[in-house]
């Protein structure tokens, strides 16, 4: 076949996925559960620098629910790691879509097997898998796992996704994966934010908050403002779904001017590759401050969010000198239950106005250029893109850790920080590494790339950073067996892992000399073999295991078990 035919027919299949997907099937997908479902987390929420890409399931509390396959498909990818997702299983289906399951404590037998096959002849723990279409096949609610607690979850329960044919997660209430909800959305705060040198709120260029009063058909009437110029508004809001407490992510919020729809952000889709941008949406400056995030209802420049939509003049009200404007807002969770906010301004031009406060510093980064700067043998560099706006940086040097900043501001590429270490012995940058200075100037590991005399860290959080030491291997203690112990009957051998400064950056097991699959939990620190791998099949057991941490200190345990 000629390339351009090749060509050709890619572009053919893409565009039917495109057209199949442009209906959304809502009676296709099934429950990934065999409960009820109650959710914990939901599609689009807020987090920490990204959005959330699925609903997060409740299980009871527990591990070990069967966790069925959504639809007809294979097993098109499986990932396996420390944090994250933990284990977890990507189920590819006919009509395009990519089903998600995360979290998860281990897989079916077949899949298992598999699995355990290639960890094995790699010998390794973590590991990514791409199954080809016949090899895994499954049915619409076939037990594919057991749920579980791995990698980054906060507690028990199934993190579950649909992906479209371009791996862009998306709403999976659009499936027809239907959740009880008859609780509409909870309104804590808003705010008003005066943009531009001449506007104002009340007579201030602050960011100002807006008192709101309860009316008795659910929704809030803010008092009057006076104001001027370019103005925006921003509401704290959260959504509570039937069976749980759990504060959710809201599904669309719509603005509107005096009866005009001047901005909506729905979440129905996103992109991975634009998830970051979700600190162009917040106020990352109050979140910093308050660990409590305020949605921007306007654009800011440079924002690329495709969360967006029906935006006019990137949803901000540029308020005239003795007009009237009514300003509506309203918020929407997945089922329609809404809350509605009434915003009366009034155009009036103050005769003293307190204007915002901008702290100069010697150094102005801006947003579209590269930037840099040397001193004490510590240098900066900040690629073209790598903040959100042109900002003044509190940079400051002293010895061998530099002052970046303070955390108000995000960051959404790389930052580059090096330090000359070339004064110090060989010896000694052995076990050196680059830190943030955390809570009470405790040092915590920032990722160092060694070559001779410099080290460099890449940064997306501005901070305290220094030079700092680690001389003190990993500590290693068995949970449940000794040293010279018959276990037979146990199911598994646990050992404890930990490092208190650097982290752990590697371990490997064997027992005979042979490599043995060992599963690590760092919640709770923990490594666990599983005798049902039936790999040990002598009486006698030497077990061997070298633990590494970040800075190469390493410590050695070795034991004898009995097993008959």
């Amino acid at each position: 076949m000629t390339m351009k035919k090749t060509l050709a027919l890619t572009l053919l299949l893409f565009n039917a996925t495109i057209q199949a997907q442009s209906k959304i099937p809502a009676d296709f997908f099934k429950n990934p559960l065999a409960v009820d479902l109650v959710l914990s987390g939901t599609f689009g929420e807020l987090r920490s620098n990204h959005f959330h890409s699925g609903m997060d399931i409740k299980t009871q509390q527990r591990e070990g629910l069967q966790v069925l396959a959504a639809g007809d498909g294979y097993v098109s990818r499986i990932n396996i790691q420390h944090y994250g997702y933990g284990k977890a299983l990507y189920i590819q289906h006919p009509n395009g879509y990519t089903t998600v399951y995360g979290h998860l404590q281990k897989f079916s037998p077949a899949i298992e097997a598999y699995i355990k096959k290639q960890q094995y002849a790699k010998e390794t723990y973590e590991i990514e898998l791409f199954p080809k279409a016949d090899e895994l096949k499954v049915s619409a609610s076939e037990l594919v796992a057991m749920s579980g607690n791995t990698g980054g979850s906060g507690g028990p329960h199934l993190h579950f996704e649909i992906r479209d044919g371009q791996q862009r997660p998306m709403n999976p209430n659009l499936f027809g994966i239907e959740i009880k909800d008859t609780q509409a959305p909870t309104v804590n705060s808003l705010w008003v934010y005066p943009l531009g040198e001449n506007a104002h709120v009340n007579g201030s260029g602050e960011r100002q908050r807006v008192k709101l009063t309860p009316l008795k058909d659910g929704s809030f009437k803010a008092e009057s403002i006076n104001a001027c110029g370019e103005i925006a508004f921003g509401v704290n809001t959260t959504d509570k779904l039937d069976g749980a407490p759990n504060n959710n992510g809201i599904y669309q919020i719509d603005t509107n001017l005096n009866g005009d729809n001047i901005f909506q952000l729905n979440f129905d889709r996103f992109s991975f590759s634009e998830t970051r941008h979700l600190n162009q949406l917040i106020d990352y400056e109050y979140f910093s401050n308050n660990k409590s995030r305020i949605t921007r209802l306007y654009v800011q420049p440079n924002n690329p969010l495709s969360v967006y939509k029906n935006v006019v003049d990137q949803g901000t009200i540029n308020i005239q000198d003795s007009l009237t404007y009514l300003y509506n807002i309203t918020i929407l969770d997945f089922a329609g239950n809404e809350r509605v906010i009434r915003v009366p301004i009034k155009g009036q031009q103050p005769t003293n106005t307190i204007t915002k406060k901008t702290k100069e510093t010697d150094y102005l980064v801006k947003a579209n250029e590269a930037f840099s700067v040397e001193e004490n043998g510590i240098d900066v560099y900040i690629p073209k893109g790598s903040l959100y706006e042109d900002t003044f940086l509190d940079i400051s040097f002293t010895g061998d850790t530099i002052h970046f900043h303070e955390d108000n501001i995000p960051i959404h590429s790389n930052i580059t920080i090096g330090f000359d270490v070339s004064e110090y012995s060989e010896e000694s940058k052995e076990k050196m590494f680059i830190a943030r200075l955390g809570y009470r100037g405790r040092p915590s590991y920032s990722t160092t790339y060694k070559k001779e005399n410099r080290f460099t860290t890449g940064v997306r959080t501005f901070g305290d950073y220094t030079l700092a030491s680690d001389v003190k291997p990993p500590s290693i203690s068995p949970v449940n067996f000794k040293d010279g112990q018959w276990i037979s009957s146990n199911e598994n051998i646990k050992v404890r892992i930990t490092d208190d400064l650097t982290g752990i950056k590697s371990y490997r097991a064997t027992v005979n000399g042979k490599f043995i699959l060992m599963e690590y939990e760092y919640k709770n620190n923990t490594l666990t073999h599983d005798f049902s791998d039936a790999i040990l099949t002598e009486t006698e057991n030497k077990l061997k295991l070298i633990v590494i941490d970040n800075v190469g200190n390493s410590n050695t345990y070795e034991a004898t078990f009995f097993r008959k």
